[in-house]
């Protein structure tokens, strides 16, 4: 079967999303967990030690600047699921305006980032990789940041992993996931509509005040 990134763009609308065996598999598979990893956009824990690392602004955060870039190094790892038409749909997608990418920065090097698919009021976390300590978890808390300002309402993440779960993700069934997929795909929520935080520590405030 081929999958266009029309075909690959109802999938998600139907809450499954496609995977490779590994980098060199030319083949696709369909994944619909029983189990669904999601943020909830008011529960993402910022420990006290990431905290101080946002506040310190030692770093830089951009929006679709290096998307090609940040899907490489998410596959840049020993075992990856991401192949070759993995990595050609995203870039689509992101071309129509329809996958996205936060990048971290120190200097002038890529150290985190991640991308995922927004679908009306949902966001579709895909990966994330981390080359400096924290780079992924400042990512994901400026994305979550923006996906509160941007009309979003559900953060999907496929799978729940310890690292996930220690910063606020919780595990649904599928029957849940798919309810509040529905609710978030009558929305319209941009994810380009609102301006990245002006600081970490503007980001460490708003989460404070919406936790």
């Amino acid at each position: 079967m081929i999958v266009t990134p029309e075909l690959l763009l109802q999938a998600y609308r139907a809450g499954v999303f496609p995977m490779a065996e590994h980098r060199n598999d030319p083949e696709l598979f369909w994944v619909d967990p029983r189990k669904r990893g999601v943020f909830p956009l008011d529960g993402f824990h910022i420990s006290r030690s990431l905290a101080k690392t946002l506040r310190r602004d030692a770093y830089r955060v951009t929006r679709n600047t290096a998307f090609a870039e940040v899907i490489e190094a998410c596959a840049d790892r020993a075992e990856t699921w991401i192949n070759q038409d993995i990595r050609a749909l995203y870039q689509e997608l992101h071309k129509r305006g329809e996958a996205h990418s936060l990048e971290v920065w120190m200097q002038d090097r890529l150290v985190g980032g991640i991308y995922g698919v927004s679908i009306g009021g949902a966001f579709c976390g895909e990966s994330m990789f981390s080359r400096e300590r924290d780079a992924s978890k400042i990512a994901l808390a400026w994305l979550v940041d923006l996906l509160r300002r941007t009309g979003f309402v559900l953060f999907d993440t496929q799978f729940l992993t310890d690292h996930l779960a220690s910063l606020g993700a919780v595990e649904i069934t599928r029957t849940e996931y798919r309810a509040q997929l529905a609710s978030a795909l009558a929305l319209r929520a941009d994810f380009n509509s609102a301006p990245l935080a002006a600081s970490g520590q503007d980001v460490v405030q708003r989460n404070t005040q919406t936790s």
